[in-house]
């Protein structure tokens, strides 16, 4: 399909206004140098690596895929399952070269192409081919650059050296399912600072069910399949190995039954690894010192929360100086503690612990309104923090070392990236396009929750014309939709300019307002997002008088998926029409992990898991409602919607159905802005609207 829009289209060419942006951005350690990964236009989505020098300002390519691999197509599709699924899992789409790893000075990196291997020298831009077992995964180099570890086959080897890990059926040097996906681990081997060992996870597979994706666009090919932890049933059983060189190996033992997950490693010196794990309910989060000698290990901290403790990237950790800093919540304030002590307070809300830094400690956090975000320098002493950023948006660090920091600032009016050495500020080169909208979303705080809310209204509109209302929902754990963040109002101010006033609300169970926020839905998704949502359309209603709430469309993907179709459902009276894309409709279905640590399990809390599915309340849909799904997700399979279609099938409630043939639930490739196109159609089908009334102004 051929974008007519014109914003459609400009939206699918540049990848989201994605492509050209730096990412990966890795600086060595004395701070002089910088790998990162960028394509070399807006319209260019593959992605190439690049060396910048701190000093002179100057860049220089270093590996262009095409270069490595005369005549490639640099189709995703195309790549070994295993890195598809790690795309999927961090959320690269773009064809090239997706990660590489490099040693500490910057001077080696390697990376894997279509499974293929190659070491760069970064200085020259010489790169060249290593022999490999099989489609080459994950490689990363020793400390010297003289040796490189990857995974083929599920095997952990080495280039020079061969096979590293034993062929006992477990898979060796990957991260599983949950931990990639949900608990924010994506790898699985670590090389020791004197690069006599590899740190490796093993990954036995066995006990969990698999889930199949057959392709109907392709029927003659073979269905694939992956190990799936379901709620309620086995997790993959992971262990770490002290894998040497000269052969010994030696498990790090912890009392896995009791803490399956495991969420960080990594070496902190020859003698000792940290590794941190918790429990299944993510209840008690623990981080320990181990013995790669005898595996043997010891509690340095632990964190526990009677709801779970909350994903704080960063904690726990161990400081230069000894003392472990741990998450801190109280229920107005995420917050750290130094050995047990509290070292923020209510103030700030930390969203993400960066490292020590000028003798301090940096932070991501919040300290007023949620949908602005700040960096932080913590006096690890106990005085005040000192901001870093200033004006409204979203400031986060790009990458740092001592006395460096690359900033991305993102405000209403654009984002802008700037390297900071002392009082020096540059800008980083950004080559995406420019943003075609600076939309001006109405933000206000409604009920007496405070529920971030935003209306986001066509442009030009002229005030006293009434307008059908679009909800433009996410409304679950982990993500903040109303935030000072450009790019997520870019498709936003679209829809509003189809005629529609667009209405996006943080409902409680959202992250960033405060723990006890948050810790709402505890149990039970479905009543708090429902009641919040709806009282925040009729607080919007009672200020805005423009808002038509006779007309309200709602629109989702993922969890807002999930809630688009529960509100047709179950709220009719309120919702006249909803697009539900990728629906999680029965989280009985769902990965253990996630939704685990806020329902629980599903034999210790079937009323909840009962009450959140959707199939049941098939037979009392009497609005329109569109499913929509790619075959090939592998986050929330596809059956999830199918169920609910078979349950409306057969209550004899009409409905309709998307299925998106080879398309993840990342929707690359210009798919999002393709079903945007057939979800306008719907909604102004549905919602009684003309055409005239959605007449896009250029840009």
């Amino acid at each position: 399909m051929t974008h007519t829009d014109p914003f459609l289209a400009l939206s699918a060419a540049t990848g989201r206004f994605s492509y050209g942006s730096p990412r990966a951005v890795t600086l060595a350690a004395d701070a002089r140098r910088a790998l990162f990964l960028r394509s070399t236009g807006p319209t260019d989505p593959v992605e190439r690596l690049w060396s910048f020098d701190l000093t002179t300002g100057q860049e220089h390519l270093v590996a262009d895929p095409s270069a490595l691999v005369p005549g490639r197509t640099g189709v995703v599709a195309d790549l070994p399952p295993v890195e598809r699924r790690l795309r999927e899992r961090i959320r690269v789409w773009a064809p090239g070269i997706g990660s590489f790893a490099a040693t500490a000075d910057l001077a080696t990196a390697v990376l894997a192409l279509d499974g293929r291997l190659f070491q760069c020298d970064t200085a020259t831009g010489a790169c060249v081919e290593l022999p490999v077992a099989g489609p080459a995964f994950d490689p990363r180099p020793n400390p010297d650059g003289t040796r490189v570890a990857y995974v083929a086959d599920d095997a952990l080897h080495l280039v020079p050296g061969g096979r590293l890990s034993p062929a006992d059926g477990a898979r060796w040097g990957v991260a599983e399912f949950a931990a990639a996906e949900e608990l924010g681990r994506s790898r699985g081997h670590w090389w020791s600072p004197g690069g006599s060992a590899v740190l490796a996870a093993r990954v036995d597979e066995s006990a969990v069910p698999l889930r199949h994706f057959a392709d109907p666009a392709h029927p003659e090919r073979e269905p694939e399949s992956f190990a799936y932890p379901q709620a309620g049933g086995p997790n993959a059983d992971v262990q770490l190995w002290v894998l040497h060189l000269d052969g010994p190996r030696t498990r790090l033992r912890w009392d896995d039954a009791e803490f399956p997950y495991l969420l960080a490693a990594d070496w902190e010196g020859d003698g000792e690894i940290l590794l941190t794990v918790a429990d299944r309910l993510q209840q008690r989060v623990l981080l320990l010192s181990a013995d790669p000698a005898t595996g043997g290990t010891r509690e340095l901290s632990c964190t526990e929360d009677e709801f779970w403790v909350d994903p704080l990237p960063g904690t726990p950790q161990r400081l230069p100086d000894g003392r472990v800093l741990t998450s801190s919540d109280t229920p107005a304030a995420r917050g750290l503690a130094l050995d047990g002590k509290p070292l923020t307070d209510e103030h700030l809300q930390v969203r993400r612990v960066l490292g020590p830094w000028q003798g301090g400690l940096l932070v991501e956090a919040g300290d007023g309104d949620p949908a602005d975000q700040h960096v932080f320098r913590l006096d690890l002493d106990g005085g005040a923090p000192e901001r870093l950023t200033e004006g409204a948006g979203v400031h986060t660090v790009a990458a740092h070392a001592e006395g460096v920091l690359l900033l991305t600032s993102a405000g209403l009016d654009g984002v802008r990236r700037e390297l900071r050495r002392g009082d020096d500020r540059t800008a980083f080169r950004d080559l995406s396009a420019e943003l075609p909208y600076r939309p001006e979303p109405l933000l206000r705080r409604v009920t007496e929750h405070g529920l971030p809310s935003a209306v986001l209204y066509p442009r030009g509109h002229v005030a006293g014309n009434r307008l059908p209302v679009l909800l433009d929902v996410y409304g679950g754990p982990g993500f903040q939709a109303v935030a000072n963040e450009p790019r997520r109002w870019q498709l936003k101010q679209w829809w509003a300019d189809q005629g529609f006033a667009v209405v996006t609300v943080d409902n409680r169970g959202t992250p960033f307002v405060s723990p006890e926020f948050t810790r709402a839905i505890f149990r039970r998704f479905s009543q708090v997002a429902i009641d919040d949502q709806v009282a925040a359309l009729q607080a919007l209603g009672a200020e805005h008088p423009d808002l038509d709430l006779t007309r309200v469309g709602v629109r989702g993907w993922s969890y807002g998926g999930y809630f688009a179709a529960l509100a047709v459902l179950r709220r009719p009276d309120v919702f006249h029409v909803a697009s539900a894309g990728a629906p999680p409709t029965d989280f009985r279905l769902y990965d253990t992990a996630y939704t685990e640590r806020y329902l629980g399990l599903p034999q210790d809390n079937s009323q909840g898991y009962e009450a959140d599915c959707l199939l049941a309340d098939a037979p009392a849909l009497r609005r329109p409602l569109l499913l929509i799904h790619g075959l090939a997700d592998d986050n929330v399979h596809p059956s999830h919607s199918l169920l609910l279609s078979q349950a409306l099938n057969r209550a004899g409630r009409p409905h309709a159905v998307l299925p998106l043939p080879g398309v993840s639930h990342m929707l690359p490739d210009g798919e999002l802005e393709r079903v945007a196109a057939v979800e306008l159609a719907f909604l102004r089908e549905e919602l009684g609207l003309g055409r005239e009334l959605g007449a896009t102004p250029s840009f």
